[in-house]
């Protein structure tokens, strides 16, 4: 958050700990002030350099893990005795828009404006003014505003995003799971093998110890669609 530093937010981590919760959720404040105005307020200046960001998750993470967390992945952290770490030793962790769960259904129902909806081979998202959202209750329709229906690439696509986030490995052993495009991900994925953050062999990927921070990252290298529609960009940069 804005005016967070390294040591604040080690009292933060401290009285959390302290607090003793089943499981929780460490990520970045997101600063999109063209999409959501009161974000004006806010001077970027006086939010945490990418750099300091860094220091602060690698602190959460290790003294969490030093009182006994487990650190999930990405953002979540959980005690032993918690059905999520529960869920990632069975190999049944799961992922949805609101992060990790112990409980997978291929169906999400959002309510309420601006949420999003799953049935596992589509998208739809709420209206995001309430006035529209109401306005369209009351005439008993549903009110949905844009969606998203996904082909066979893209189920391919969120089947190895998934296996990456929640068992940190994937592989394209079975031909249902290997794409078109899957040498140029590979590619991009070139710099963060050099770099520790995951092994690479013909037909799989694991994600190191040392990567899983940096999953979404990884992930992000198989979103053809980002990839399409911004190809130059710096994965890290875009996450932290």
């Amino acid at each position: 958050l804005p005016f967070q530093t390294l040591a604040s937010f080690a009292k933060t981590v401290d009285a959390v700990i302290e607090m003793s919760p089943d499981r929780l959720s460490v990520f970045n404040y997101a600063h999109m002030p063209h999409l959501f105005s009161p974000q004006k307020r806010i001077n970027s200046e006086d939010l945490p350099k990418p750099e300091e960001k860094l220091k602060i998750l690698q602190m959460s993470i290790e003294k969490l893990t030093q009182a006994g967390y487990v650190y999930i992945g990405m953002d979540h952290f959980a005690l032993p005795t918690d059905t999520l770490y529960k869920s990632m030793l069975n190999g049944k962790l799961h992922r949805n828009f609101m992060g990790y769960t112990a409980s997978k259904t291929q169906a999400m129902i959002g309510l309420g404006v601006s949420s999003i909806s799953d049935s596992w081979y589509g998208f739809a998202q709420n209206e995001k003014g309430i006035e529209a959202y109401y306005s369209l209750l009351n005439e008993n329709i549903i009110p949905v505003y844009r969606g998203h229906s996904l082909n066979k690439e893209d189920l391919i696509i969120r089947k190895h995003i998934l296996n990456l986030m929640c068992q940190f490995k994937t592989s394209w052993t079975q031909d249902s799971l290997y794409f078109s495009e899957l040498p140029e991900v590979l590619i991009r994925l070139k710099e963060m093998e050099v770099d520790g953050l995951l092994h690479v062999n013909s037909n799989y990927i694991e994600v190191t110890t040392k990567g899983r921070p940096f999953v979404r990252n990884i992930c992000m290298a198989f979103d053809l669609l980002l990839q399409r529609k911004q190809p130059d960009t710096q994965l890290f940069s875009m996450t932290v």
